[in-house]
């Protein structure tokens, strides 16, 4: 099947790196090991953060443009399907309903979300974009628990809901945590931490919102947890590291900066447990590579954070943005090595069982192969 990819927030081949980017790339890639043949649509950014009407009718416009050209471009030989990526009021999908419409080809959405509140206001021209292509969609992968319930009200068929669970390729974080006395020993040689501490790990990119705030929940908890023989390894940058810095200027606190994929994995590998505050985090997927590699996690209550760390289980999950329970719980993990090794174990399990590329393949392969059915019916 010839699928046209689009993620209208930002591109899978964008220089900068992001969450947003590595669920696009694991989903292209997805798509293509199900044996389809997927190519990037389009590159164009369809977001406006700043409540800019003028500016989103300048980007609804060039959408146009391009789906037109699209539309000439392949009108002998269009795609079987068209898949857009992460579509919400700020970055609604200029392109994928108009094309798929024109050659009477599927369309499907994955983590399409709906704010209600947004109807009216400066951003109520994405608002209805967003619905009006959940209406159209032959099927929409649910990534977020979160984004349900404001689908459901638009979607007829419930049918056309799928719930795809976050996904990543787990064999190289197991296979990085196999060797975990060998990384250790270097990270701990390298950076000059205590190898005999307990080393937490904090993984996210370092920029102002959300991130910076569950920055400042964490150094508020670390504040609470001075005195015990704690490691921090925090891996990530951005435009707010000097910030974050500030916030999280503690002893035996070390910078790592930003971190390839490989060096995320070997981080985890030689840690001991993984501490996120998650601020209106839509799952994590640093907590999910942490769970790969076997670590137990720490991390703040979401729907989507609880898809992933089973609390009580895999790691333990605190009420968002409260900074005792936090520490509460990142204390419990310090004080119970047993406990640390048990909920790892389970982690590893759990990532390995339900959120591994191989079933997520699957997954969206029968989506696509089902859509199609049903768009022919």
């Amino acid at each position: 099947m010839r699928v046209a990819f689009y993620a209208p927030l930002k591109p899978p081949d964008h220089p900068v790196p992001s969450g947003d980017r590595r669920v696009a790339r694991l989903l292209l890639k997805a798509i293509r090991r199900a044996g389809h043949k997927a190519t990037i649509a389009s590159r164009l950014r369809a977001r406006d953060g700043g409540a800019n009407v003028h500016k989103q009718e300048q980007i609804r416009r060039r959408g146009e443009r391009l789906a037109e050209r699209f539309i000439y471009r392949h009108r002998n030989n269009p795609p079987d399907l068209w898949f857009t990526y992460h579509l919400y009021h700020k970055a609604p999908d200029w392109l994928g309903p108009t094309i798929s419409k024109a050659f009477s080809v599927p369309y499907i959405v994955a983590e399409a979300s709906v704010a209600p509140k947004q109807a009216e206001g400066p951003w109520a021209m994405g608002h209805k974009a967003v619905c009006d292509a959940v209406r159209g969609a032959t099927r929409i992968l649910v990534m977020n628990p979160d984004d349900a319930e404001c689908l459901e009200p638009l979607v007829t068929e419930r049918n056309r809901l799928i719930a795809l669970p976050p996904f990543i390729d787990t064999k190289p974080a197991r296979y990085k945590a196999t060797m975990r006395p060998d990384h250790r020993e270097a990270l701990a040689a390298r950076f000059g931490i205590d190898a005999a501490s307990i080393w937490i790990t904090v993984t996210a990119m370092m920029r102002p919102g959300d991130k910076l705030e569950s920055y400042q929940v964490l150094g508020r908890a670390m504040r609470q947890l001075q005195g015990l023989p704690i490691a921090w390894l925090i891996a990530g940058d951005g435009p707010a590291r000097d910030a974050v810095e500030a916030t999280l200027k503690f002893p035996n606190t070390v910078f790592l900066g930003a971190l390839d994929r490989a060096g995320v994995d070997t981080l985890h590998a030689a840690a001991d447990i993984a501490v996120w505050p998650a601020i209106r985090e839509a799952f994590g997927m640093a907590l999910l590579e942490a769970q790969a590699a076997g670590l137990p996690v720490v991390a703040g209550a979401s729907p989507g954070v609880a898809q992933i760390v089973a609390n009580g289980d895999t790691g333990l999950l605190t009420p968002s943005g409260d900074d005792t329970m936090l520490a509460e719980a990142v204390r419990r993990l310090v004080d119970a090595p047993a406990l640390r090794r048990e909920m790892g174990k389970a982690a590893m399990r759990k990532a390995e069982e339900e959120h591994d590329m191989h079933a997520a393949t699957r997954r969206i392969d029968q989506a696509l192969r089902d859509a199609q059915k049903a768009f022919a019916a």
